[in-house]
């Protein structure tokens, strides 16, 4: 094995019931779910055991209940000695990529995200803007089509680059329906609006990331412990600084998810270990590189999979 990389997943791989298995077995799951509780002033803990699985949706509840899972995962794996050299994180994953590295406190980043989730919410009003996933077309085919139907229809961009043949794009939503339809007759295999409230990443979220700003001026930001990529430039960072920076522009700016991942694979990561619910970027790395290993942990039954693994190659 070269080098080992942690990956943090974004908004859509909560569900009902996540975290239950890790709280039976390990105390570190517990303090963090207490400490995420009394961060936020409700039970996130609740919500993720028991859902209703419409609350756990909403942004402002997804954004805390994802980066404790996903910073649970990271903690369980410590205790069984392993850690990264490199982390990355998708969207809402880079802020549990920065606790992973001690960039920020467990609780400053749960409160953080949260308030992240509401002031993307309410930066555009429900309804007036949307998401869409194309399938199947070139980045640059989708960046160009955009351009057009922004001049034409409505405000609309390319916001996720995932791997290849798989780009989200966000904006008003007459922008991104007429988009749809134009990446639809220009070859798409699949154009589908995604049941989203908001359309993240696009520069309709500069409100957000203003806000953000302000925020993000009130808790202690430091140096990495070890290189975290950025989803804004795919560069590796490590000073509190840069850190911060990113992760104002990071709201409103396009997620260069397939730089990321080379990044990593530059920097020597050959083996990728996913901590938080799902594995979609496990997916995604099979569709960047396919010579890339990929594990997941996010349940006891993921988690003793991955543990095998490390026993058998150390």
């Amino acid at each position: 094995m070269n080098k080992l990389a942690f990956v943090f997943p974004g908004q859509g791989a909560q569900t009902v019931g996540m975290g239950k298995d890790f709280c039976e077995k390990y105390d570190v799951a517990k303090r963090l779910f207490k400490e995420a509780d009394e961060a936020l002033g409700y039970s996130i803990q609740k919500m993720c055991f028991e859902g209703p699985a419409d609350d756990l949706k909403l942004t402002a509840n997804t954004q805390p209940a994802i980066l404790t899972m996903s910073v649970i995962a990271n903690e369980i794996l410590k205790e069984h000695g392993i850690q990264p050299d490199i982390a990355g994180g998708h969207s809402l994953g880079e802020y549990s990529a920065l606790v992973a590295a001690d960039v920020l406190n467990f609780q400053d980043a749960v409160l953080l995200v949260h308030k992240r989730g509401q002031f993307m919410q309410e930066a555009v009003p429900v309804g007036e803007g949307g998401m869409a996933a194309i399938i199947g077309l070139a980045d640059e085919v989708i960046v160009d089509a955009c351009e057009k139907v922004t001049r034409s229809a409505g405000e609309v961009q390319a916001v996720n680059f995932n791997c290849p043949g798989q780009t989200v794009i966000a904006g008003s939503t007459k922008g991104v329906e007429a988009a749809v339809e134009a990446l639809k007759e220009a070859g798409a295999k699949k154009a589908v609006v995604l049941p989203v409230s908001a359309p993240f990443h696009s520069t309709l979220m500069k409100p957000a990331a203003e806000k953000l700003a302000a925020e993000l001026d009130k808790v202690e930001i430091r140096d990495a412990k070890f290189p975290v990529v950025a989803n804004v430039n795919g560069k590796l960072e490590q000073k509190a600084g840069e850190i911060k920076e990113n992760l104002v522009a990071q709201a409103a700016s396009p997620v260069k998810w397939i730089d990321c991942v080379i990044a990593m694979r530059e920097f020597g990561a050959d083996t990728y270990v996913e901590a938080g619910p799902g594995k979609t970027l496990c997916g995604f790395n099979k569709r960047i590189d396919k010579a890339l290993v990929s594990m997941n942990v996010e349940n006891m039954e993921s988690l003793k999979k991955t543990l095998d693994y490390f026993k058998e190659v150390r």
